[in-house]
């Protein structure tokens, strides 16, 4: 299924999108958030569906395009995932997995304008693929376990400040991640029968021009290790996200100038939808 949240920010509507129609899901939930997944909501919002009980949105199409999922718990974030994107960023590939925080007010809408922070100079693009947490993981014993705790997966770019991330962060790196906006995330949130969730093609392009190239395959810790992993260290709730990583071709490489006012990024991944977002200055 193909789910998300259409409307105005703060009045977005839940929904399911099929190849035919949209349909309202308020009939079911206010909302797809922590409380829905956790209840089973994907199940009954799919026989619904099948049942042909659910009512369509006759104002789809004209409607802004919400957050995937409603503000989650935790943004989890992992870096240098891509072998790849460590070398141009200077780093040796990690040997365990890194993980930050991004707060979670940083979730917005995958097309809404993205705003540059006051005296940034090194805002960048990080195309990756999210996961959307179904159910409490706490203490996995297995990764084999992490499919039975994921509700579906979303595109999401990590946007990042280059500059508040490594010179003024003090050694952590949530400062240059957590600007307003920060994380736009949608459009939709895929379930895992949906897609190949080890072998998703990434891409980003700035002003049109190509700049990230890859796939979920290139990750050096997959989706079912990660979700195993941080179990481990933390419990993850229902409707929490976390961010895999983003492989090379991002401006902290020195390849390409960092962003602008006035820049159009654009983020896609295979089966989970496109993103464009239009940069203006804070």
């Amino acid at each position: 299924m193909k789910l998300a949240r259409l409307g105005d920010i703060g009045s977005e509507i839940p929904v399911i999108i099929t190849g035919d129609a949209t349909y309202d899901l308020r009939n079911l939930t206010a909302d797809i958030d922590g409380h829905f997944l956790e209840g089973n909501g994907l199940d009954a919002a799919r026989t619904a569906l099948q049942a042909g009980s659910l009512p369509e949105l006759a104002s789809a199409e004209a409607s802004r395009i919400g957050a995937a999922i409603a503000r989650p718990s935790a943004v989890i974030c992992i870096g240098q995932n891509y072998a790849a994107h460590a070398v141009e960023s200077g780093s040796q590939p990690p040997t365990t997995p890194i993980i930050f925080l991004k707060t979670p007010n940083t979730v917005v809408g995958p097309n809404d304008a993205a705003s540059i922070p006051r005296t940034s100079v090194k805002t960048d693009w990080e195309v990756e693929l999210g996961v959307v947490i179904a159910q409490r993981a706490s203490y996995l014993e297995s990764p084999a376990d992490s499919i039975h705790h994921i509700a579906g997966f979303v595109t999401a770019n990590d946007l990042s400040e280059r500059d508040f991330q490594l010179n003024v962060s003090g050694g952590q790196w949530s400062k240059g991640k957590s600007a307003p906006g920060f994380s736009p995330i949608g459009p939709w949130l895929v379930t895992p029968d949906e897609v190949d969730y080890k072998n998703l093609r990434l891409r980003s392009w700035v002003n049109g021009e190509a700049r990230q190239d890859s796939s979920t395959a290139d990750m050096i810790f997959d989706v079912d290790f990660l979700v195993w992993h941080l179990s481990q260290y933390l419990a993850l709730e229902p409707g929490d996200v976390i961010l895999t990583g983003t492989p090379q071709g991002v401006a902290l490489s020195g390849r390409f100038p960092y962003l602008k006012a006035g820049d159009v990024v654009e983020i896609e991944i295979d089966g989970l939808g496109r993103q464009r977002q239009e940069f203006v200055q804070a």
